[in-house]
């Protein structure tokens, strides 16, 4: 009952065009008309099983403001266990000046967070295959106020990167990685409205994985870090793979639940 009165103050909220203080202000104010009208479209668009965020247009992520659609991956709390180590592992061991990449970036929420909280950092630069994410990114990154050293770039992350990119002091990474086969039993949320090409990492999850690791793996400064967020049972293998291609002192971090949800590496 408490998430669905959440969602019913979200959703009047964006309705309205309120924030979250502005709605508990102004509750006494809200009645029939244009109000109503878009609390009852976006109350169909939940009934049909359509994702909250969506349904906002927006969601949050380490306590910032992101914009969502349903071309991008909605930011999820346990890729927060990513940021967080992120920035932990940037404040403690490069000084300023670092240069960060945030591969797979989907609505740049991993490397906004960096760049918000990590002042030190000189660049931070998300990258996507997809054009619409980058599109989305781009918005993220005005709305959070960091455009001057948080560039978007298209490319592809199975694929040799632009040689411009040059080396980086850290690279994060929250790729596809569900399994082809497990895709059809995810819940409908997500099966249904989140894009494919944001969850497929291939017949056994790790394809995007061993590409990065290929491709982009020799764009980390000697000293520098690569982290991934993994499913369920993947981080051995990935830790392996790190270790294949010469990266040392292979770490897991825990989710909330116990499962290695973040492989950390040092090259």
């Amino acid at each position: 009952m408490e998430d669905i009165n959440l969602e019913a103050k979200l959703l009047l909220g964006a309705a309205s065009g309120k924030t979250k203080e502005e709605l508990v202000r102004d509750f006494g104010l809200y009645a029939l008309g244009d109000v109503e009208k878009r609390v009852n479209d976006m109350l169909a668009r939940r009934l049909q099983g359509e994702p909250i965020a969506y349904v906002l247009g927006e969601w949050e992520f380490m306590g910032l403001p992101f914009n969502v659609d349903r071309q991008v991956l909605i930011p999820r709390a346990d890729t927060e266990l990513l940021a967080e180590e992120a920035i932990r592992y940037l404040r403690a061991n490069r000084g300023s000046g670092a240069r960060v990449l945030d591969l797979c970036c989907g609505t740049g929420c991993i490397g906004i967070s960096i760049a918000k909280y990590v002042a030190s950092c000189r660049h931070v630069v998300l990258v996507d295959k997809s054009l619409h994410a980058i599109m989305v990114a781009r918005s993220n990154v005005l709305r959070n106020g960091v455009s001057r050293i948080v560039p978007c770039i298209d490319a592809d992350a199975t694929k040799a990167p632009p040689v411009s990119l040059d080396k980086f002091d850290l690279i994060v990474c929250n790729p596809p990685y569900v399994p082809t086969a497990e895709i059809d039993g995810l819940d409908r949320g997500v099966r249904d409205f989140e894009p494919r090409e944001a969850l497929d990492g291939g017949e056994d999850g790790l394809d995007f994985y061993r590409s990065v690791i290929r491709y982009w793996g020799p764009t980390v400064k000697d000293g520098g870090a690569i982290m991934f967020e993994c499913g369920e049972g993947q981080a051995e293998l990935i830790g392996d793979m790190l270790t294949a291609a010469g990266f040392k002192d292979i770490a897991f971090i825990k989710d909330g639940g116990g499962t290695d949800r973040v492989v950390t590496a040092r090259k």
